[in-house]
């Protein structure tokens, strides 16, 4: 078999989640071994998969200087840009290929199948080989100037609860000029629950009603209100993210109230807002006119600038 050659997926398996047969925390001792066992198909890329359907998996196994592991979460370093001889960042990388496939597992919702290489002594690395660590969500991606000064496409994954992990075809989204045949998941009837410790950041929601009520539950853009049987809705988005790696903090000046399609579209890098408050939409190039302000909330341009700087270069992209 030539490098990169993907074995043939079996007829009741689309390549997609939990590769049945195969446990969490199976080891194998190369990739030849994970490529048979449909784990991870190819035998160099560290990303497996197309912009059009996603990724399937993933390899970490310190490869990039600029990835991070912290075992239930991981931040990734797209492909591309390295010189293969001597493993260096020579060049940016581009939002094409498997950084492409990334991007649109966030955007499908698709989870991603996790493989750590061994890595001497880091910590989370197997003791040999390849082991397989289960499924991650794709949470977050953008652009940013590495160590070696050249620009990285980046990506949060988080762990999914075992209840979450999803057996069998995708479901979500379908990505922009993709094609897919819809299946319909077997599901459960009777769902059942699990306990589970997790640590997650803890918002302040005293902030996020601050900025909602200040404006009345209105869309910052487009000036929605929407109205339920118990009162107005709308969300709190922040501009910068919260935690590593974007370390944002939970205060007004760095949170819109926003309706969940604009919520949406800003998180994803499609809302562009300039220091003076216009807003643009990247991917018409229109202008959606200025955001709306309201008394007693200041938004803090750094942090729009901050936003404008990582979520930009997707536009500049197409996907494969």
């Amino acid at each position: 078999m030539q490098a990169n050659t993907l074995p043939a997926a079996s007829h009741d398996f689309d390549g997609f989640g939990a590769v049945p047969g195969i446990e969490v925390g199976r080891v194998f001792v190369n990739r030849q071994a994970l490529a048979r066992a449909q784990v991870h198909r190819p035998l160099q890329a560290g990303i497996c998969g197309t912009g059009k359907r996603g990724a399937e998996s993933i390899v970490v196994s310190g490869g990039y200087e600029d990835d991070q592991d912290d075992g239930g979460a991981i931040v990734y370093t797209g492909q591309g840009g390295r010189n293969p001889d001597t493993g260096l960042q020579v060049d940016d990388q581009e939002l094409t290929r498997g950084n492409a496939a990334l991007a649109t597992s966030m955007a499908t919702g698709i989870p991603v199948r996790v493989v750590r290489g061994w890595m001497g002594d880091r910590q989370h690395s197997p003791t040999t080989g390849y082991r397989y660590d289960g499924l991650f969500r794709v949470v977050d991606y953008w652009h940013e100037t590495g160590r070696s000064n050249f620009r990285i496409w980046r990506y949060r994954l988080v762990q999914l609860e075992s209840a979450e992990a999803p057996n069998g075809a995708p479901a979500g989204a379908v990505p922009t000029g993709g094609t897919t045949t819809a299946v319909e998941p077997t599901g459960q009837v009777a769902p059942t629950r699990t306990e589970a410790m997790v640590q997650r950041i803890v918002r302040s929601t005293r902030v996020a009603n601050f900025v909602k009520r200040a404006h009345d539950f209105t869309c910052q853009v487009c000036g929605t209100q929407l109205r339920t049987p118990t009162g107005s809705y709308a969300e709190a988005a922040h501009i910068r993210g919260l935690g590593a790696p974007h370390n944002g903090p939970d205060v007004a000046g760095n949170v819109l109230c926003l309706c969940p399609n604009h919520h949406t579209l800003f998180d994803f890098g499609t809302l562009a807002i300039a220091d003076d408050l216009t807003i643009t939409d990247r991917a018409t190039g229109a202008d959606l006119g200025t955001l709306r302000e309201a008394a007693g909330h200041h938004v803090d341009p750094a942090h729009l600038s901050y936003h404008r700087d990582h979520y930009s270069e997707g536009w500049k992209h197409a996907q494969d």
